[in-house]
């Protein structure tokens, strides 16, 4: 059963399903076992990227959330994500998680 899209959680369940549809066979896991640690983890071919996902932009950061996110996106993609900028942070995932070209190169 889908939860209230008016709390965290249910805006949090429909950007799972939506990114679950932007990038077909990608996982994505819930992840509220450490304090701090983004909520979310999408999985797609050989990339990763975490989401922490806010009501609001100006929802109140927990403990520990700012390092982990910064700590992610140094290593990754990792963002905060809210109903006021979701769609500039899918446009990033998108490109984030899309497949690297190789370069071609001219032989002669």
């Amino acid at each position: 059963m889908a939860r209230s899209s008016r709390l965290e959680s249910g805006f949090q369940d429909k950007l799972k399903d939506e990114i679950e549809e932007m990038f077909p066979g990608c996982m994505v896991f819930k992840m509220d076992q450490i304090q701090g640690i983004p909520d979310l983890l999408v999985l797609h071919g050989d990339k990763w990227a975490s989401l922490e996902c806010k009501q609001h932009s100006k929802a109140k950061r927990q403990p520990n959330q700012e390092y982990y996110v910064d700590l992610m996106n140094s290593m990754s993609f990792s963002r905060f994500v809210s109903k006021e900028n979701k769609e500039e942070v899918l446009r990033e995932l998108q490109s984030a998680l899309q497949p690297e070209r190789s370069s071609r190169t001219v032989q002669r």
